[in-house]
C-alpha cells in the first residue's frame, strides 16, 4: 500500500472512531485514569507510551522512553512519523487491525470500552534504519456517552528478541471480568501490499549473501544462469540498488528478507 494512501486511510479510520463533538474538560480525572491503566500493561522488553488524541489525530503526550525504543526525540515523534515507518508489507495489516478494533469498540457500551486492551504486533523502522517488531497495547482512557473514543493510552514494546518473524496477531484482552478474544479474525478491508520480493528472488538473495555466483545459484536452484541474472536485475531495480553489496545491505536493513 502506497504511503500517502496508507496515511489517508488511517486518518479516516481514527476520525470514524472519534466521531464526537465532546470536548476534554476534566484533565484531573483523565490523569487518574491514565495512571490506573499503566498498571495493566504487559511489558516484556524496552517500552514507551503515548496518549493518542483521535479528534486531533495527534499525540497529546509522548514518554521519554520513545528514544530508547524508536530512536526519536519525544518532541519529534508524531502519528505521521509512526505511520511512515511501518514496514510496507505490514501497512495493510495495520489498517485492517485499526478498522476491526474500531468496529469492536463501537459495538460496546461506553463503560465496557474501557475494560478492553487491544494487543497487536507489527514491524516498524527505527531512526537508524533498522526494522524491529513491536507489540502495541492500547486502552481507551476517555470516551463520551455515545461511545465515541476520544483518547487512548498506547504502549509500544520492542519484542524483536521474542518474535523476529512469523504471522502478526491481534487480540482483545478483557479486564475486570470481561472475556478475552485471542488471535481474532482481522477483517480484510485493506489489501496488504504485495511482497516486494518474490519467493524465488528471496532464495537468490539469500544465496548471494552467502557469496554464491550466478552459475552456482543456477545449479543449486536447477534453473539457468540467464534466469538467475534476470532475477538479479529485478532485485536491483526493485530495491534501487547499484550493486550486489548495496542490495544485500539494503534488504537486510529494511527487513525485506
Amino acid at each position: 500500500m502506497k504511503l500517502e494512501l496508507f496515511n489517508n486511510e488511517a486518518a479516516k479510520i481514527w476520525k470514524r472512531i472519534s466521531d464526537s463533538e465532546e470536548k476534554v474538560s476534566d484533565l484531573l480525572q483523565l490523569e487518574i485514569e491514565l495512571y490506573k491503566k499503566l498498571l495493566i500493561f504487559f511489558q516484556i522488553g524496552e517500552s514507551c507510551y503515548h496518549i493518542f488524541n483521535f479528534q486531533q489525530v495527534r499525540f497529546d503526550f509522548v514518554s521519554e522512553e520513545v528514544t530508547g525504543v524508536f530512536g526519536y526525540s519525544r518532541y519529534a515523534f508524531t502519528p505521521e512519523q509512526l505511520l511512515e515507518n511501518i514496514h510496507p508489507e505490514d501497512r495493510g495489516w495495520f489498517l485492517n487491525c485499526q478498522e476491526t478494533a474500531g468496529q469492536f469498540l463501537q459495538g460496546l457500551s461506553p463503560d465496557k470500552q474501557m475494560k478492553y486492551k487491544l494487543r497487536m504486533d507489527y514491524r516498524i523502522k527505527k531512526q537508524d534504519g533498522e526494522y524491529i517488531r513491536v507489540m502495541l497495547q492500547s486502552v481507551v482512557i476517555q470516551n463520551d456517552d455515545a461511545g465515541s473514543v476520544l483518547r487512548t493510552l498506547i504502549v509500544h514494546t520492542d519484542i524483536t528478541h521474542l518474535k523476529k518473524d512469523g504471522r502478526p496477531v491481534m487480540s482483545y484482552i478483557g479486564m475486570d471480568g470481561e472475556p478475552s478474544y485471542l488471535d481474532v479474525d482481522v477483517k480484510n478491508h485493506f489489501k496488504e501490499e504485495s511482497h516486494l520480493l518474490t519467493k524465488r528472488e528471496k532464495e537468490i538473495l539469500y544465496l548471494l549473501a552467502e557469496g554464491k555466483a550466478s552459475k552456482e545459484i543456477a545449479e543449486l536452484l536447477y534453473i539457468s544462469k540467464n534466469t538467475v541474472d534476470s532475477h538479479r536485475k529485478s532485485l536491483l531495480r526493485k530495491t534501487g540498488s547499484a550493486g550486489t553489496v548495496e542490495l544485500i545491505n539494503k534488504t537486510i536493513r529494511d527487513g525485506l528478507v
